[in-house]
């Protein structure tokens, strides 16, 4: 499949089917993740692949510190808020999402336990956070991001969908004391990932893109 239709084709998903993907596989899919580019070649990530067991500790351990009450405590900068048309455009994929599944806007419980399936990984088999050493900051933060992409693409192509999480950088708690992360390694966000439930409203959501007049500018 070309690259053009990876792009055109692939979209968020948030319900999976249950089947797995074999050991040797998910290998083959992160050694060729491992070529993807970064400022000065310094390829700071840390992928953290959890299946079976390990993600149903997980999902546990955010089920319990969610429902306690607790606060997001990330490990990296998360307090700017969207203004202007980044506002609307959060809003409109929101909107998009909800609407796919029925949720009206009024009805903040069931936003709310729809937004609780962050933490669950949309019930998807495999999930993968990407962590990278604290002090990196912005400059490895940027990287994270490419090898986040390239990696999505590269599962796209074999058939296998996904859904990157902000969602799951923000209560890291779990996932360092369950992966035994040193203190050091922060966790910057998440990607579910597995077969997509083709059936599922979730899935049937899709936003659209800014006009490349409004995102680009060209010079001569």
């Amino acid at each position: 499949m070309s690259l053009e239709k990876l792009l055109t084709h692939r979209s968020s998903v948030r319900a999976f089917t249950s089947k797995t993907i074999p050991h040797q596989q998910l290998e083959a899919i992160f050694s060729l993740a491992q070529k993807s580019v970064s400022n000065c070649n310094v390829q700071p990530w840390q992928a953290m692949v959890v299946s079976g067991k390990t993600r149903e500790k997980l999902k546990k351990g955010f089920m319990q510190l969610i429902m306690s009450g607790a606060k997001p405590n990330p490990d990296f900068d998360w307090t700017p808020r969207y203004e202007g048309e980044h506002r609307q455009r959060q809003f409109g994929s929101a909107n998009a999402l909800y609407s796919a599944m029925g949720i009206e806007r009024e009805d903040k419980k069931a936003r709310q336990m729809a937004l609780v399936k962050n933490w669950s990984f949309f019930d998807a088999p495999h999930a993968v956070f990407f962590c990278m050493e604290k002090y990196l900051g912005i400059m490895g933060a940027v990287d994270l991001g490419v090898y986040a992409q390239t990696l999505s693409l590269i599962m796209q192509e074999q058939g296998i969908s996904s859904c990157m999480q902000g969602a799951l950088g923000q209560f890291p708690e779990p996932v360092r004391e369950i992966l035994k992360l040193p203190d050091d390694l922060g966790v910057l966000f998440g990607m579910s990932f597995g077969y997509a439930d083709e059936n599922a409203d979730a899935n049937k959501a899709r936003t659209d893109r800014a006009e490349i007049v409004l995102a680009v500018k060209f010079f001569s």
